[in-house]
């Protein structure tokens, strides 16, 4: 009998990862070693035979790309690509497009490591009228103007992730699909500590490389049975 598996990946290295740089909500694209990374979590799918039947990404062109790199090389691009806001990175706030060694100086080493790896504790929002303020995007304009972010906790972030998932992605799961999920650092840290039920404290130590590939394989009760981290 077929399990269900979810696919777990993070987008390729982008040009604001290149540049050390808070992204959040900012819509930048893949670095070349970003379509590296992208096409080689392709390969290794389809190197251990890993074909997904639905696919899912962010609203961001990092993870939409970072998916159809892998599909492309996976010679597997015909299946359904949903794609919500819901699964968009963390919104960083007043931090995005900031050189972050330059946000330590300024912050102080243990607030930013408070903001940055913890839990509970957003960056400072930003202001209404600052032209990054997403709801100025055409591509955001049918979205509830208090569904939009202006910062968010990792604890933000978790709720609207795990919202989505419980809505929409363990259905397909429960059908014993195999399903990809293309997303961002902390909306997939924010989807792992759920299912592996981890706390807020242990969560700081979980970091996710762009490019990697995990791989869980439920049981029919939706419990997870294996965790694999693709190489």
């Amino acid at each position: 009998m077929k399990s269900a598996k979810l696919v777990l990946i993070r987008h390729g290295q982008s040009v604001y990862n290149l540049q050390n740089r808070f992204t959040g909500w900012t819509d930048v694209e893949l670095s070349e070693q970003g379509v590296r990374e992208a096409r080689d979590a392709g390969k290794l799918l389809k190197k251990h035979k890993i074909y997904p039947d639905i696919c899912f990404t962010s609203w961001l062109k990092r993870a939409i790309h970072t998916a159809n790199f892998a599909l492309a090389e996976l010679e597997w691009e015909h299946i359904d690509i949903l794609r919500s806001y819901k699964l968009n990175e963390r919104h960083y706030g007043a931090w995005q497009g900031r050189d972050k060694d330059e946000v330590k100086a300024q912050e102080g080493e243990a607030n930013f490591l408070v903001v940055r790896r913890g839990y509970d504790v957003p960056p400072p929002p930003l202001r209404e009228d600052d032209a990054r303020v997403v709801w100025r995007e055409k591509k955001y304009a049918m979205i509830p103007k208090e569904l939009l972010p202006l910062s968010e906790s990792l604890k933000d972030t978790k709720k609207r992730i795990v919202e989505y998932f419980e809505a929409e992605i363990q259905k397909q799961l429960q059908e014993q699909k195999t399903v990809l999920i293309s997303a961002h650092g902390n909306s997939l840290r924010a989807l792992v500590m759920h299912l592996e039920k981890i706390s807020k404290e242990d969560v700081v130590k979980l970091e996710i490389p762009t490019g990697e590939i995990i791989i869980y394989t439920f049981d029919e009760n939706i419990k997870i049975v294996k965790k694999e981290v693709l190489l």
